[in-house]
């Protein structure tokens, strides 16, 4: 069966920047940035991602676009014989199915703010109180929670139904342009608040104090993680993608665009934030409560505040949503290549899979709530495996692969990365490719298990 196309270039690169913009972006991105120092993490977060995201991108890309397969099948087509590095293709499987079984709650959560401003659930001058007893509310009754997941998750799988071009790069497009004006909106909207000034300060300008007490090593772990987490690397959710995607433009350059949408969004996302924080005299770096407990509380004193919130949480659901179809996509593909299944029922058999395996997350928050590993909730625990072990792990198989004579080699991978119109990396990055990015790739994942 002859793989499908995109239908145009705009169509891969909206495609791709939304399975990387997600939670990452416009849940993680500013609150670890709040409790690392503002300005100086983000520094680093834009330097990690120009000296280790771009390269890993196009690894993955890489191998995806040469092997037209998808995670196992591409390792065996283009490793040597005999090798074993196609096991690799499994625990990327195993990390697209761990990271939807908590992303799946957290992107319900968010459809479900959507829907509670948009039919009126926040009412302007309701206490800190009783917009945190909101969420509070929402995470103890499993039911709501189960119905709103269930909502998304099937969402998702309809759209993938419809095949790249009718359903993923087709809904993609809209989403992507619609999640770009919002977003804008947002950001317009935060510049006229009364504290845009210290908002953008605390973003922008690197609060020294903070680092030191928080360890400057800490702060280079953190921004080397987000690099990494933003852009979904390491668990083939780009692979895929790559799979689909035409030779006509070089890896380097596709990558950039991606990395560039992918960023642009990151750093709105605190535009939007933290002038929104300090306009009302709340604290930006609260971690995930940022999201669903401060903001809203930001809204419901806002003016107009109703509709801001509702804009939010459909920008929100947007963000989350493109990430959600995107690995699915990997899920499926993945069925369809190693069982010879057709896509409908493999679509079928996933959507049940992942609406089974999304339940313990859902209970960790109620029913299962004393059930802890290490100090951590089943969505901590979770977001642990696949954060600091699946995705560091898997990006340096595939950079090992890509850069070593014991894999696809570094002159195939270069050929492959080089094919096409635009920017092109050159023949002398060969040493810090195979011997510098290794490195700094595993101080990642040391740090992380030190955390």
């Amino acid at each position: 069966m002859e793989r499908e196309n995109f239908k145009s270039r705009l169509g891969f690169i909206l495609v791709s920047a939304g399975c990387a913009i997600g939670i990452g972006n416009v849940w993680r991105f500013p609150y670890v940035a709040g409790q690392n120092g503002g300005g100086l993490f983000v520094l680093l977060y834009l330097i990690f991602l120009v000296l280790m995201g771009v390269p890993v991108l196009t690894m993955e890309l890489a191998v995806g676009r040469a092997s037209r397969k998808s995670a196992v099948l591409a390792y065996k087509k283009l490793e040597k014989p005999k090798s074993k590095w196609h096991i690799h293709g499994w625990f990327c499987m195993l990390g697209c199915y761990l990271l939807m079984m908590y992303y799946t709650t957290v992107s319900g959560w968010m459809t479900s703010y959507f829907y509670k401003f948009a039919t009126g659930s926040f009412e302007s001058g309701m206490t800190s109180e009783q917009v945190g007893g909101v969420f509070n509310e929402l995470q103890s009754n499993p039911l709501e929670m189960v119905i709103w997941m269930a909502i998304i998750t099937v969402l998702g799988f309809l759209v993938c139904s419809r095949g790249i071009q009718k359903g993923i790069e087709k809904v993609s497009k809209v989403m992507m342009i619609a999640l770009l004006i919002l977003i804008l909106v947002l950001a317009g909207n935060s510049l006229f608040l009364s504290g845009v000034g210290e908002g953008l300060s605390f973003y922008l300008i690197p609060d020294l104090d903070k680092v030191n007490e928080i360890g400057l090593g800490n702060v280079i772990s953190s921004a080397m993680n987000q690099a990494f987490f933003t852009l979904s690397l390491g668990i083939a959710a780009m692979e895929i993608f790559g799979s689909y995607m035409s030779k006509d433009h070089t890896l380097p350059s596709e990558s950039i665009k991606i990395c560039t949408l992918d960023t642009f969004v990151a750093i709105m996302a605190g535009l939007i934030i933290f002038p929104a924080c300090f306009s009302y005299g709340v604290q930006p770096d609260q971690g995930p409560a940022l999201i669903f407990v401060t903001l809203p509380n930001v809204f419901v004193n806002m003016a107009g505040g109703r509709i801001w919130g509702t804009l939010f949480f459909l920008f929100m659901t947007f963000a989350c949503f493109s990430t959600i179809i995107a690995v699915f996509e990997n899920i499926i593909s993945f069925w369809i290549d190693m069982f010879g299944i057709s896509r409908k029922k493999s679509v079928l058999i996933n959507t049940i899979i992942i609406l089974i395996a999304s339940l313990p997350c859902v209970f960790g928050f109620n029913i299962w709530s004393g059930f802890q590993i290490f100090g951590q909730n089943v969505l901590g625990m979770e977001d642990f495996l696949v954060s600091n072990i699946l995705l560091p792990v898997g990006s340096l198989v595939y950079l090992l692969f890509c850069v070593t004579k014991f894999g696809w080699g570094f002159d195939n991978y270069l050929d492959e990365c080089n094919t096409g119109k635009g920017i092109k990396f050159s023949k002398a990055l060969k040493p810090y490719f195979k011997y510098v990015l290794p490195v700094l790739v595993l101080i990642l994942i040391v740090q992380g298990f030190i955390k």
